[in-house]
């Protein structure tokens, strides 16, 4: 092709009027105009127009090409938008972009908000609970929701969370339907809320996540199979996360490492035998808001792991036989890390041995608390741990 077929073109509430001179005329050229029935109606695309199918698919996209077609999207189509899901079907000489004003931007300037101090949400199919990771008091957050009826059940999510907050109701920014409303989350009582709706969001008050490594074990649902907190920080500081990057969490019990790692930024496999266990794994997945980033994969280990996707490190944290390290040291690549944790006299055999083939540090961790001892205080100790960490 000597010139893209495809137009993505951001659209504000103000219609063509908003539109650069090169929106316009691509607009103008375009054989078959795709996008949301407000954004046909906004453009007058008439019989050119074609309605996203629901659910959404870019398929009547790609069925088009070899004609002239533009595609309307709200705002910036590349922040929370179509442009990337459609890109992706794409080679890059296919399509242009003309990004518009995003509602961030918009709601942002309404309130006087630094864009670089506040978080971005698209929460249109997401769960609420995606923000748990940001939550905590002063935070402020502008979160792009599904419908009028979102912004009162996201304020009584955010008051069952235990958080005050001010919440900003932001409709059809930018057009001449545009509303604004201030409100206390806890006192939510705004009613006819029309869409396109954004909130924003400022905690006045809670408690939210650490973002340090080793949250408390009170937070997970789990049978008693969990990496407990200081472990379980030491752990993670060992495993290293870093945004992006894939964790093979094996014998993965509550599924706590995973959780934590994809707070971090990354991406989990959490691997695990027992199926009540792995319920347990997928309610800490949604209700830490990561469920978009963890998986958990019933069943034997051994025989599922040459088909994953290749990770940066990897835990074992139960389940480590001679077997697994041999097969895990033959399908992954040099540079991943290995973490090995051990309670068992086995256990403990097992990986002195791994470290004295295949070398990397090995660590006794003992650690005690302070318990009632009659009327004085006594240290309680816990099962020493043996770690192993290695880089592949």
């Amino acid at each position: 092709m000597d010139k893209p077929w495809v137009s993505i073109i951001g659209l504000g509430e103000d219609g063509l009027s908003g539109l650069s001179d090169a929106s316009r005329e691509a607009l103008g050229g375009a054989e078959i105009v795709f996008g949301g029935p407000r954004h046909l109606a906004l453009v007058g695309a008439g019989d050119r127009g074609r309605a996203w199918p629901v659910p959404f698919s870019v398929e009547p996209v790609l069925a088009c090409r070899g004609q002239n077609v533009a595609i309307l999207a709200s705002g910036d189509p590349f922040w929370f938008g179509a442009g990337s899901r459609l890109a992706a079907h794409l080679e890059r000489e296919e399509w242009v972009a003309f990004p518009a004003v995003s509602t961030f931007q918009l709601a942002a300037a309404e309130l006087g908000w630094r864009m670089q101090e506040i978080t971005c949400h698209g929460l249109h199919a997401a769960p609420f609970e995606r923000l748990r990771a940001v939550l905590t008091k002063g935070h402020r957050a502008i979160c792009l929701v599904r419908d009028g009826d979102a912004p009162q059940a996201l304020a009584k999510w955010l008051t069952d969370q235990g958080f005050a907050a001010n919440l900003t109701i932001l409709e059809a920014l930018g057009g001449p339907n545009q509303r604004i409303r201030t409100t206390a989350a806890e006192a939510f009582t705004l009613t006819d809320i029309a869409s396109p709706v954004a909130v924003a969001i400022e905690i006045t008050a809670g408690i939210g996540l650490s973002r340090a490594s080793g949250l408390e074990d009170s937070l997970f649902a789990n049978d008693g199979q969990i990496t407990k907190r200081p472990l379980r920080a030491l752990t993670l500081s060992t495993l290293a996360p870093r945004v992006g990057e894939m964790l093979w969490d094996i014998g993965a019990g509550s599924g706590s490492i995973s959780v934590e790692w994809c707070l971090a930024g990354g991406r989990a496999l959490a691997f695990e035998l027992r199926p009540e266990r792995a319920v347990n794994i997928h309610t800490n997945a949604s209700r830490f808001g990561v469920d978009h980033r963890l998986t958990c994969i019933e069943g034997v280990a051994n025989e599922s792991l040459a088909s994953q996707p290749i990770p940066d490190a990897v835990f074992i944290g139960g389940g480590g036989t001679a077997a697994l390290y041999d097969q895990l040291w033959s399908i992954l690549p040099a540079g991943t890390r290995i973490v090995a944790n051990g309670v068992t006299l086995e256990t403990e055999s097992l990986l002195a041995i791994q470290h004295a083939q295949r070398g990397g540090n090995l660590l006794r961790i003992e650690l005690a608390t302070a318990t009632p001892l009659g009327r004085m205080r006594g240290w309680d100790a816990s099962r020493p741990v043996v770690q192993w960490s290695v880089i592949r």
